[in-house]
């Protein structure tokens, strides 16, 4: 639909959000990648604000009623925002051995302080970023459970990926679990990552998806065919710095096994949340 056919629906302007691996040391890159998107989605006669908000919880802009493009994390997605949210499609990123549009998580410790395996992390603390996160903390969980394994220590929350990183490099917390793409952010960014050391991995799972407000459901194609172009013209070298490649389609039934309950207890005996 060219924009001189755009329907009184559309125009809307709302509001956008990119927060997931929105570090300050990319925020220009990440800046660019939005404009470059707002002005495909303008060409498709689907208005959209001029700059990305950053104010307040990414988390109360998922529900926003005029919510024109976010990404978000597949556990939350999942486990309630799946039905309340426009699906639109799934970035991909460039991680060696990766299905496109998946990603995995990364188990980390201190390089003079490594586990010889999962059944080393028993008494080792984890810090994880948050409990609805599923590179950060369901991810690692269904590991460890998987294998027989358990972390016994009371685990760290600490609110980020960065700060968890930062907590184990400081030896407040053993270990942390934090998805690959901020890894690889944090080696490039992050002087923490000097200390610290891949040792086990994490089974792929679909990666970070991009929604909108369920009141754009109908133009969900249209959104993603302008992502899709705008990716495709961005400057390669924001893209690399964003570590992207591409977006490929996606739906509700990609993320449905992340709604799988967890084996919380089995693998984290001191996680206490009422």
């Amino acid at each position: 639909m060219p924009a001189s056919a755009t329907s009184k629906s559309d125009a809307r302007p709302g509001v956008a959000a990119l927060p997931m691996y929105d570090w300050p040391e990319v925020r220009d890159a990440t800046d660019a990648l939005w404009s470059a998107i707002r002005a495909a989605l303008i060409q498709e006669g689907i208005d959209a604000p001029a700059g990305l908000s950053r104010d307040g919880e990414a988390e109360a802009l998922w529900t926003h009623p005029d919510l024109v493009l976010s990404q978000t994390c597949g556990f939350p997605y999942a486990n309630g925002l799946s039905g309340k949210v426009a699906l639109i499609a799934t970035p991909s990123y460039r991680l060696e051995g990766v299905k496109p549009g998946h990603y995995f998580s990364v188990l980390v410790a201190r390089r003079s302080s490594l586990p010889e395996s999962l059944a080393g992390l028993q008494h080792r603390r984890l810090a994880f970023n948050m409990a609805h996160s599923q590179s950060g903390f369901a991810a690692p969980v269904r590991l460890l459970a998987g294998n027989g394994c358990t972390s016994m220590p009371e685990p760290l929350e600490t609110g980020a990926h960065r700060a968890s990183l930062k907590a184990v490099a400081a030896g407040e917390a053993d270990w942390v679990a934090i998805d690959a793409i901020a890894w690889e952010l944090a080696k490039r960014h992050e002087p923490a990552a000097a200390e610290l050391v891949v040792f086990a991995t994490t089974p792929e799972t679909p990666a970070l998806p991009l929604i909108a407000s369920l009141r754009l459901a109908r133009q969900a194609p249209r959104i993603a065919g302008a992502i899709d172009t705008a990716l495709k013209r961005l400057d390669p070298a924001i893209k690399g710095s964003l570590c992207l490649s591409g977006l490929i389609p996606s739906n509700q039934q990609d993320y449905a096994p992340l709604a799988a309950a967890l084996p919380v207890r089995d693998a984290l005996p001191g996680f206490d949340r009422k």
